[in-house]
């Protein structure tokens, strides 16, 4: 028993009708010279009364990737299939488009029409490149210079293409440094005794203890300020008030406690033990007073050391030490204390960097009313530099294209119209960059996609580059109208 089996196979977007038959019986195929498809062969479109389309090329039957302007027959003597216009959307001829309007309400003038791919080469009239692509023509005030580059807004809205306008602004530059805390040196005090004295009781026996201003630091007994203090008595019991004055004076040079002259002006019986009281709040830096012990006259009994404000010393690296200044706003924060940020500004800079590390050191005063911020922390410091100063021309960070020796931004023109600029570059911040020459305030700069728009100016200037010394065309070979032109 036979049976024929009846296929129809779509090669690429042209449906072509190929009557297979099989035997079943006998397991043979036709010969696929036989089953060519011929201008004579009806296909059901024909039947139904369809015209076809334009014929655009002619394809190879078995798909391959061979294509010819005309009729032509494969190397087994098939002939190639027509592909029409209405098969392929893409090549389908829109309309005539009506010119564009000028501002005076009449259609703008053609100055030219250039080349469809992109390459400098233009027509005062219309015609064809090799490929069969209409030149595109160029209106009055749409001419643009060679490193113009446009994009179409379709490409512009899928690539994400994003402009944002130069301004000025303050521009702020963090510069971020380790830092250590130390005290404050304003605050040091050193407690001396000025006369040789005797210690009878230390109140303040450690170091690092928290003193408060007017706690008693030790219990001191000093035979020459017992004297000083029983010719006080002797002077004021006299009639001499120049005696009186000259035995107050030496009792202040001894800094003997405002709290003992007093009492001995009350009474008039000198105190033969005087507790000695802080003469400020701080910490106990060091304590050199024993119990029991004599100390000789200017002999450093403790050194008081204060805890608000303190001192953060930063190591600013010698590239950075430049746009420090004092008065510059800072944040620190420290490992010990994470989560918490301090103010403080910079107070001092010092004018020598260290040879081993190239970096200068730079003072912070931060205050600690919580006495939480010990000395010796590590601490991390950024500065804003530059945030007190005058305001910058600037563009966001992300529309410079830096190469190193190279520095663009892309010029958004409007219309899908993009122009690479040089520029060059001054203060640099986390979020946007000083242009010092190139731009304009207002101008718009592309801010993403910018490597797209760079590598089309790129492939632009190339292929200008690789057909500049190409000959003219020959002028007998251009059309000498538009209507020579058409198919």
């Amino acid at each position: 028993m036979k049976k024929s089996l009846v296929c129809l196979v779509l090669l690429g977007t042209v449906p072509a009708v190929l009557v297979l038959g099989y035997r079943l019986g006998a397991g043979e195929w036709p010969d696929p010279r036989q089953l060519a498809v011929s201008p004579s062969v009806s296909t059901p479109a024909m039947a139904e009364g369809v015209t076809a389309g334009r014929v655009l090329y002619w394809k190879h039957p078995d798909g391959q990737p061979e294509y010819s302007a005309e009729p032509k027959k494969s190397a087994d003597g098939r002939d190639f299939i027509p592909v029409h216009d209405d098969e392929e959307p893409d090549f389908v001829e829109a309309g005539p488009k009506a010119p564009p309007m000028a501002a005076e309400g009449g259609p703008k003038k053609i100055l030219y029409y250039r080349n469809p791919m992109g390459l400098p080469d233009t027509s005062p009239v219309p015609k064809k490149d090799w490929m069969g692509m209409d030149y595109i023509p160029v209106y009055e005030g749409e001419e643009d210079s060679g490193a113009t580059v446009k994009v179409s807004l379709a490409k512009v809205q899928t690539s994400g293409v994003r402009s944002a306008p130069v301004e000025l602004r303050r521009l702020v530059r963090p510069v971020r440094a380790p830092a250590v805390a130390k005290h404050d040196e304003r605050t040091l005090y050193s407690v001396v005794l000025r006369a040789d004295s005797f210690i009878e009781a230390l109140y303040v026996n450690e170091t690092g203890r928290h003193i408060k201003k007017g706690e008693p630091l030790f219990r001191v007994y000093s035979p020459e300020m017992v004297r000083v203090q029983v010719d006080y008595r002797s002077s004021a019991l006299s009639s001499g008030r120049r005696d009186e004055k000259g035995a107050l004076q030496r009792l202040e040079n001894l800094q003997i406690p405002p709290k003992v002259i007093a009492a001995l002006r009350k009474s008039g019986d000198p105190v033969m033990s005087i507790d000695w009281p802080s003469p400020v709040s701080g910490v106990a830096m060091a304590k050199k007073a024993v119990n029991g012990m004599m100390m000789k006259a200017g002999d450093e009994a403790m050194r008081i050391a204060g805890l608000d404000p303190v001192w953060v010393i930063a190591d600013i690296a010698e590239q950075d030490i430049g746009h420090v200044r004092e008065g510059d706003r800072a944040r620190v924060t420290f490992r010990a204390l994470p989560g918490q940020v301090y103010e403080g500004r910079v107070t001092f800079i010092l004018h020598e960097l260290d040879m081993a590390t190239r970096t200068g050191k730079v003072r912070i005063e931060v205050a600690n009313p919580e006495h939480r911020i010990l000395h010796e922390m590590f601490a991390e410091a950024e500065i804003e530099t530059g945030g007190d100063r005058h305001e910058r021309l600037t563009v966001p960070r992300s529309a410079l294209i830096d190469s190193g020796n190279r520095q663009v931004v892309i010029l958004d023109l409007g219309e899908g119209r993009f122009e690479p600029r040089p520029v060059k570059i001054g203060l640099r911040a986390d979020d946007y960059v000083e242009i010092t020459e190139g731009v304009a305030a207002g101008d718009q700069v592309v801010v993403a996609a910018t490597f797209l728009i760079d590598a089309e100016s790129n492939l632009k200037a190339a292929l200008s580059g690789f057909t500049a010394d190409a000959p003219a065309p020959d002028k007998a070979t251009e059309p000498a109208s538009p209507a020579e032109n058409k198919p």
